[in-house]
């Protein structure tokens, strides 16, 4: 099992249109393809600077070529979408990562 994680450092004066942002557009449409499930967006408390708020948005899906696919047919259009709406209040990086138990 893959978890795909993405943290985004927002603007403290965009954060709530951030998590309605995600809830209701970037979600849908991530799982609507299948090959990513379980989303799970969580406010992460430590480390983000004055003035921001920082989250992480995970998915899991099955493997890495999984996740290589979704992310060229899906993910990547949604990372294009988030930078139209917010441009540069929410900035973010992907971890990838194996689930060992």
């Amino acid at each position: 099992m893959i978890v795909y994680n993405t943290t985004y450092t927002v603007a403290q004066a965009e954060a709530r249109n951030f998590v309605i942002y995600v809830h209701e557009v970037m979600v849908p449409a991530a799982i609507a393809s299948g090959a990513v499930s379980n989303p799970r967006l969580l406010r992460i408390l430590s480390h983000h600077e004055e003035g921001t708020e920082s989250f992480s948005l995970q998915f899991e899906t099955e493997d890495t070529k999984a996740l290589h696919r979704w992310y060229t047919e899906v993910g990547a259009k949604l990372n294009q979408e988030m930078l139209k709406v917010f441009t540069d209040r929410v900035v973010g990086f992907p971890t990838m990562m194996e689930v060992v138990f």
